[in-house]
């Protein structure tokens, strides 16, 4: 169970996610989640939803569900979801190099967007949710530069087939917008939800 920092009176936190990345990027602004509770909830896409309408319905849906666990019990409950968009297209976290090969290939020599939902749940069960929104464009890439990319693995399990922190980096060429939104949580959009919540003022 979550408890209160002893010697304070900030709630604890709880992260509703598994991801490495996001644990180091709220490390990043002297965060520390006190549990950690990864969320396993249905991430289907509605039909007809619209890429942000996704991220801001996961991240919601992803804080409701760890909230009303008792381990979360008087903590306050972070979650989010990063979305990868072209168009009203969502693209899907590769999980096979055949998905991430293809989602390499539709991101070649355009512009796409990364879609990030977050979401908190205070001690008194209000929800709060912010989205942040990033552009990027990637380099029209080669078969050679996918297949090497591919050969790497950093692709499992991202949005979008690529991790922007790793070797991909080389084939960003244009941003616009929060690059941490993109490794996968948007920090000025988090930092402000968890101030509200208590935690990190």
């Amino acid at each position: 169970m979550a408890t209160r920092t002893p010697g304070t009176a900030r709630p604890a936190l709880v992260l509703a996610s598994a991801s490495p990345r996001r644990r180091d990027l709220l490390a990043q602004i002297g965060i520390e989640p006190a549990l950690i509770l990864p969320s396993d909830i249905d991430e289907t896409a509605a039909p007809g939803e619209v890429p942000r309408d996704y991220a801001l319905r996961m991240a919601r849906d992803k804080a409701t569900a760890i909230a009303s666990r008792p381990e979360a019990a008087g903590a306050v409950v972070l979650a989010a979801d990063t979305v990868v968009a072209c168009g009203r297209r969502i693209l899907p976290k590769a999980e096979d190099e055949r998905t991430a090969a293809d989602c390499l290939r539709l991101l070649s020599g355009r512009r796409h967007r990364v879609i990030g939902g977050v979401a908190v749940i205070d001690t008194t069960g209000r929800v709060q949710v912010r989205v942040c929104e990033t552009v990027v464009t990637v380099k029209r890439l080669t078969g050679e530069e996918i297949a090497a990319y591919l050969s790497g693995g950093e692709w499992r399990g991202k949005a979008g087939g690529y991790a922007i922190q790793g070797h991909a980096a080389r084939f960003v060429r244009f941003l616009s917008g929060s690059y941490s939104n993109v490794v996968g949580l948007p920090l000025y959009e988090t930092a402000h939800l968890l101030e509200g919540a208590g935690i990190g003022r």
